[in-house]
C-alpha cells in the first residue's frame, strides 16, 4: 500500500465515471488502500465492500464492509458475489481480470486506472510486470464489457505518470455519455 496513493484525494476518472454505476448498487473497491475511492463511493449511496491487504486503514469507516487479503496469493473471495461496479486504481494483477468480469452484475460498471509502460521514466512502479502494455486495458475487457470511455497517455496531476484507464458497462445497449 502506497502511502502517496492511498492518502490523496479520490482519483478524476473514478469521480468522472461513477455516475455510470447504477444507483443504489453493492460497488468493489479493489485494492482499496486507505478507502479514498470507498468514501466517495459510500457518500454516493452505493453499498461498499472495500479490498485490500491490509484494512487497517479502512476502520473509520462506517457502513463499509471490508475483506482483508491478498490479491496476488490467495483465492478470489467474491465467486459468489455481484457487482453493479468495481472501482481499481493504481493496482495490477492481470489474473484478476477475468474474474472482475465475472463478478459484474448485467450493467454492471468496471471503472480501471492504472500505470501504464512509459511510467518509468516518472517513477515508481517502473517493473514491466506492473506496467500495462498499449491497449492492454481494451483488449482484456472487450468483447465482454462495452467500453464507455477509454484513455492512454500521460497525465499530470495528481502526479505525472502515464496511465491507462478504462470506463466499461456489461452490457451491450448502448449507454449515455
Amino acid at each position: 500500500m502506497s502511502e502517496t496513493h492511498d492518502l490523496r484525494a479520490p482519483l478524476d476518472w473514478v469521480q468522472r465515471h461513477i455516475h455510470h454505476i447504477p444507483k443504489g448498487g453493492a460497488v468493489l473497491d479493489l485494492a482499496a488502500g486507505r478507502g479514498r475511492h470507498s468514501r466517495l463511493l459510500l457518500e454516493a449511496g452505493y453499498h461498499v465492500t472495500a479490498a485490500d491487504r491490509d484494512v487497517s486503514g479502512l476502520a473509520d469507516l462506517d457502513g463499509i464492509r471490508t475483506t482483508e487479503i491478498d490479491l496476488e496469493t490467495e483465492d478470489w473471495p467474491f465467486a459468489a458475489a455481484e457487482f453493479a461496479g468495481i472501482v481499481v486504481t493504481n493496482y495490477l494483477h492481470r489474473p484478476l481480470f477475468s474474474h472482475m468480469i465475472d463478478a459484474l452484475a448485467d450493467g454492471g460498471v468496471l471503472i480501471y486506472q492504472t500505470f501504464a509502460v512509459g511510467n518509468e521514466v516518472y517513477g515508481r512502479p517502473k517493473n514491466p510486470d506492473f506496467l500495462l502494455r498499449t491497449g492492454e486495458l481494451l483488449v482484456a475487457f472487450t468483447p465482454a464489457l462495452s467500453v464507455i470511455a477509454y484513455q492512454h497517455g500521460i497525465i499530470s496531476r495528481p502526479e505525472p505518470a502515464v496511465i491507462q484507464r478504462i470506463a466499461a458497462i456489461k452490457s451491450d445497449a448502448p449507454q449515455e455519455l
